[in-house]
């Protein structure tokens, strides 16, 4: 007997590649590294589910098994290309990608500034894109320039809104019903925009885990480090926290013990 799923994760990934100091660490996951993620919640009976099927379970038009998850990529690295969908198309499972529409085959200038070293990484070109639409990617809306949503003008959001949904529509020749806020920036002015320019479901970087119930233009995410090791990973999911330190697992339980204790 199938037991469903009550709430389902959503992992946030970014580039996957070599990192080269700290802060990449944080935003990029060795390849080696991503497919032992990978392979570790396929060995827990763990199964990635697609965006129709997630959308649809939120709607109540769709059970899922308990252990589905749904899988993420935001901005549209190469490094997705070249090193998660051979894993990914090993094991057959789906992914998303959320993709920065004006800079498809270029760079992610977004990060210079941030990262220490002032490196900027390329991102996936249309041909990449048609070939992974073959192997089991969706791709979605991370607006057009990778702006910063809650600091745009009334006129400037809903261009940048709008244009990135009409930018891959025609490219993709399919609806584009999902956005992922830029930096997860958000406030009650972006999401009526983003319910204004046609999107049906946004996601943040709000960690935690996803319920029926979860507000559509709130989506949580669990943000994957390239630090984490499996294990963490699997802490993350179980706990619907960034944290998957062991330390994490003493505060789960501590405050499990205290609440039946009525403390």
């Amino acid at each position: 007997m199938t037991v469903h799923a009550q709430r389902i994760p959503v992992l946030m990934y970014h580039r996957v590649g070599e990192t080269h100091n700290a802060w990449e660490r944080r935003f990029c996951i060795p390849p080696d590294q991503f497919a032992s993620h990978m392979h570790r919640l396929a060995s827990l009976g763990m199964r990635a589910c697609s965006l129709v099927e997630f959308v649809a379970w939120l709607g109540q038009e769709q059970e899922l098994p308990r252990g589905s998850f749904l899988l993420t990529f935001d901005d549209g690295f190469l490094g997705v290309y070249e090193h998660a969908t051979p894993v990914l198309q090993d094991i057959g499972w789906p992914a998303t990608v959320f993709l920065v529409s004006r800079r498809i085959g270029g760079q992610d200038h977004w990060t210079k500034s941030e990262n220490p070293s002032g490196a900027t990484y390329p991102l996936m070109s249309v041909e990449h894109i048609d070939a992974m639409r073959g192997a089991g990617f969706t791709f979605q809306s991370h607006t057009r320039v990778h702006a910063d949503l809650t600091t745009l003008s009334e006129a400037d959001l809903a261009e940048d809104l709008a244009g990135s949904r009409r930018d891959l529509e025609d490219l993709l020749g399919e609806e584009i019903r999902c956005l992922a806020y830029p930096y997860g920036r958000l406030s009650d002015r972006v999401i009526s925009a983003t319910r204004e320019a046609g999107y049906e479901v946004a996601f943040s970087t709000q960690p935690g885990f996803n319920r029926r119930n979860v507000d559509r233009y709130r989506i949580r995410r669990l943000d994957v480090f390239g630090t984490d090791t499996p294990r963490m990973l699997t802490r993350k999911i179980f706990y619907g926290s960034n944290d998957g330190s062991w330390q994490q697992t003493f505060r789960y339980y501590r405050g499990r013990a205290a609440a039946r204790l009525g403390l």
